[in-house]
């Protein structure tokens, strides 16, 4: 369904292709905007006095009011069915999920099969003749239609032997073809119908030479994808990034890995609300200079009396300091545009971003389709309009994310901490030699997703005894798989909370293939590497910390130097306190080494914070009780290197700002120094 941007949040939002560079490089920006701009400029945010830039912006095309297509679809051109002589007839594996109103099943050109509801019923031109025909939800489906004459048949049949259905229609048509045009599954040739909510495969292809079949791969396609049986060899093209590797009517429980049993994976999920990368045009670009510094970037663009921000990321592509920050943009490009449907999550405060999503019906991977599926993949190469250094929480009311980052980069150059930056998705693509050069690696306040890759390259890094600064909380934890501009989230089972589950047969990335979740479910992640995984969430005020007895040890005193209090952190603009929001803690059962060190300990959480509930306590709701804390940590590793875990997403919020000065300052300092003068 074609659609056009919805301004009434933001009168400007754009995206930046590429999203990251290294100095010397063009940075294009992508604009919709609801009214002729007042001016572009670029803007450095990471430096205390947010410098304008004097970088050439070069004009490429007028900004316009622009539109997007909504809803994945399979489409076989015209010219492929051209060449076996047109087609005769269409058959495919059918399981609609939730549909309302008029859609689309199959638009042949002069016929088509349309829904309203679940009734069917097949249109000649604009003539629609109903079948007489309810099709069943969520039940897997055989529909054929097949052209004899001056007739169209139509019959399906369930494949549940414990849902049966059986439905036949001979409808006189007249002469007709299918495909005079290009054929299309699950949209309207004219794009003005809501896409078609529904899994599809076995998709097949009568023509006067036989019967052209695809199995659809379990690996997301890079293009059209080729038949694999018949006369001819056609090729069909998935349309807005439809999931790949869901389960067919064949999977039978026996395996969850569609590496074993790629017939199981073989259908295609269609949602009414896919997006692919945009493909709006440029309107600017800038050539960062050669020796721009590394670091976090915006264009500012003046439109309708107010400014917006599109950020962007200039990386280091060779050290400049010993220290490296990791900008966490696999969670920036999770949480963008997170739809938080209100009468689900009460909003504290308003967000334009937020407002914008909701208005555009635009989609992260915290949200769910519109058929209750959720939605595990996406592009960089779109609005994220909640990435500004403005933004804040609705549920918190707080800043998240980005600003709170910016903060801590900007007390690192007040306070002369030398730090380049480079982002997650220069660590997936780079790997270990992305960290190598430095002597520490310090993380942001909540690098929750990470790829295998990456997660290999930290753990790697300590090994050859590097340090990692782990800054934030509930981090290390999903997986994600990378691809170009894609980025994948299969989720598990066990993320019950305020997110989507997965079915428990669908956790393979169709990037991959390889599992998501997890990581720790794959023996990696969060507690065998820093030593400490999420233990509590909510969105109540958070609390301070208090040191512990083990702090006063040598390995861990250092810690404090200039600290003249036992507990600290009692305010910061994240849910007001140092230790607040998703707050982690040790686990020795899930993987906590005996070497990690409990060297501060919140306690006394509102009743509103709530238990991960992937943790068991044999203790019963005793221990449980006993455990609603976070915990910092010190584990000072054998190779020489140390990996601190501050353990709040919060941390960072409790900086001071400017030249002030604090104990959640003071610590910060004590660490980054101590790390960066380590051999």
């Amino acid at each position: 369904m074609d659609r056009r941007m919805d301004h009434s949040a933001l009168s400007v939002v754009g995206y930046t292709t590429p999203w990251a560079v290294t100095g010397g490089h063009p940075v294009d920006l992508r604009l919709s905007c609801a009214h002729p701009l007042e001016s572009v400029h670029l803007r450095r945010l990471d430096t205390p006095g947010r410098e304008i830039l004097e970088w050439p912006v070069e004009v490429l095309e007028p900004a316009a009011h622009r539109t997007f297509r909504q809803g994945s679809y399979l489409r076989i051109p015209h010219g492929e069915l051209s060449k076996s002589g047109g087609a005769t007839g269409i058959g495919f594996e059918l399981f609609l999920t939730i549909n309302d109103g008029a859609r689309m099943l199959v638009d042949g050109g002069d016929l088509a099969l349309a829904l309203s509801g679940t009734r069917l019923s097949l249109l000649r031109g604009a003539t629609a003749r109903d079948t007489g025909i309810d099709l069943p939800s969520r039940t897997w489906l055989d529909v054929s239609l097949t052209i004899s004459g001056q007739s169209a048949r139509i019959a399906i049949r369930s494949l549940d032997s414990l849902a049966p259905f059986e439905a036949t229609a001979e409808i006189e048509c007249g002469p007709s073809r299918l495909g005079e045009r290009d054929l299309l599954l699950g949209s309207d040739a004219k794009f003005a119908l809501p896409c078609l909510n529904a899994k599809i495969s076995d998709l097949r292809i009568e023509t006067p030479q036989g019967t052209v079949r695809w199995q659809f791969p379990t690996i997301l396609p890079h293009g059209a994808i080729a038949s694999q049986h018949g006369p001819s060899t056609l090729r069909v093209e998935m349309v807005n990034l439809p999931t790949f590797c869901v389960t067919s009517p064949r999977w039978d429980g026996s395996t969850f890995d569609p590496r074993v049993a790629p017939a199981h994976y073989d259908a295609v999920h269609l949602h009414d609300d896919d997006m692919a990368a945009l493909d709006w045009p440029s309107s600017y670009r800038v050539q960062t200079p050669a020796e721009a510094e590394s670091g976090i970037y915006a264009f500012e663009i003046g439109c309708g009396g107010r400014t917006e921000q599109v950020v962007f990321f200039v990386s280091a592509d060779r050290p400049c300091a010993p220290l490296v920050f990791v900008a966490p943009t696999a969670t920036y490009l999770a949480y963008a545009d997170e739809y938080l449907p209100p009468h689900l999550y009460p909003w504290l405060c308003e967000d334009r971003g937020h407002r914008l999503a909701v208005d555009n019906d635009f989609k992260s991977l915290y949200d769910f389709h519109r058929d209750l599926s959720g939605v595990s993949i996406c592009s960089y190469q779109k609005p994220k309009a909640t990435l500004r250094e403005d933004y804040r929480y609705p549920l918190g009311d707080c800043p998240h994310n980005l600003p709170v980052d910016l903060g801590f980069l900007r007390f690192c150059r007040t306070h002369g901490i030398a730090i380049d930056v480079i982002t997650d998705h220069d660590l997936h693509s780079r790997g270990p030699a992305a960290l190598t050069p430095y002597r520490a690696v310090v993380t942001g306040s909540h690098p929750e997703y990470m790829s295998v890759e990456m997660e290999g390259a930290y753990r790697s890094f300590a090994a050859a005894g590097g340090s990692i600064a782990y800054l934030g909380g509930n981090g290390f934890a999903g997986t994600v798989a990378f691809r170009d501009d894609l980025m994948e989230l299969r989720r598990s089972p066990l993320e019950a909370g305020r997110t989507w589950d997965g079915p428990v047969g669908e956790q393979a990335f169709a990037i991959t293939n390889e599992p998501g979740g997890h990581l720790r479910s794959r023996g990696r992640g969060e507690f065998s590497l820093t030593g400490v995984g999420i233990s509590l969430m909510g969105f109540e005020r958070g609390r301070p910390f208090t040191r512990t007895e083990a702090s006063r040890d040598e390995c861990c005193a250092w810690l404090f130097d200039g600290v003249e209090v036992e507990t600290f952190g009692q305010d910061g603009i994240v849910l007001g306190a140092a230790a607040g929001y998703e707050v982690d803690a040790v686990d020795r059962r899930l993987g906590s080494s005996d070497d990690v060190k409990v060297v501060a300990r919140a306690t006394g959480f509102p009743d509103s914070f709530f238990h991960d509930p992937s943790r068991w306590y044999a203790g019963g709701e005793a221990e449980m009780a006993g455990r609603r804390c976070a915990e910092m940590t010190i584990r000072n590793l054998a190779s020489g290197g140390l990996i601190f875990s501050a353990s709040s997403v919060a941390w960072l919020g409790a900086l001071p700002t400017g030249q002030e000065m604090n104990d959640v300052g003071r610590i910060t300092l004590n660490l980054l120094n101590r790390i960066s003068q380590a051999s």
